[in-house]
């Protein structure tokens, strides 16, 4: 193999490796503008149509488009449909509005936190989880099953990582698979 050619094969695998690392996953079919803020992307996501009532209903919509940085643990439809009956009406109802704040804030980090981050936290700590706050106030903890990065709430509830690292203007959303309940 010629200089030229090793150049010219590594100048290709740099260029595809780049982009396939800067392609930005979709969420439930829909394309997520690195460019858009949480709330400008949330409301494109069909699996996000809950979330989006939620924060919406608990006016934290401005807070979402701020500046951030904010690391958003998003669960999807399902995981709200998984509560007991009940639970998302009535969090929703006005007279709740603190309670669904604290519940929502429970999903969200200050700081702009990739899966590798997450992933390295846990790995390097002594029990294996990485132990952290959301804005709320609550700990969370992170643990890597395999190849599955789980956040694990003050209940003990596992949610696992669905969709990692959909870049924000103001930060990173993380999809999971279950609503983290703060105490």
């Amino acid at each position: 193999m010629t200089i030229k050619t090793m150049i010219t094969v590594s100048t290709a695998a740099l260029v595809i490796g780049t982009a396939a690392y800067a392609a930005n996953p979709s969420v439930g079919g829909a394309p997520m503008l690195e460019e858009r803020n949480i709330i400008e992307n949330a409301v494109n996501s069909p699996i996000h149509t809950t979330l989006v009532a939620a924060v919406k209903a608990a006016d934290l919509v401005e807070t979402l488009q701020g500046e951030g940085p904010f690391t958003v643990f998003a669960p999807v439809n399902d995981a709200f449909g998984a509560l007991p009956a009940g639970t998302v009406e009535t969090l929703l109802m006005p007279e709740n509005k603190a309670m669904l704040q604290k519940v929502l804030t429970a999903h969200v980090v200050a700081g702009d936190w990739s899966a590798a981050d997450i992933v390295a936290a846990a790995r390097a700590s002594s029990d294996g989880f990485y132990h952290f706050n959301a804005v709320s106030g609550d700990a969370l903890s992170a643990q890597v099953k395999g190849s599955n990065v789980y956040l694990i709430d003050e209940s003990g509830n596992a949610s696992k990582v669905i969709v990692a690292d959909v870049d924000q203007s103001n930060g990173v959303i993380h999809v999971i698979d279950g609503v983290l309940v703060p105490k």
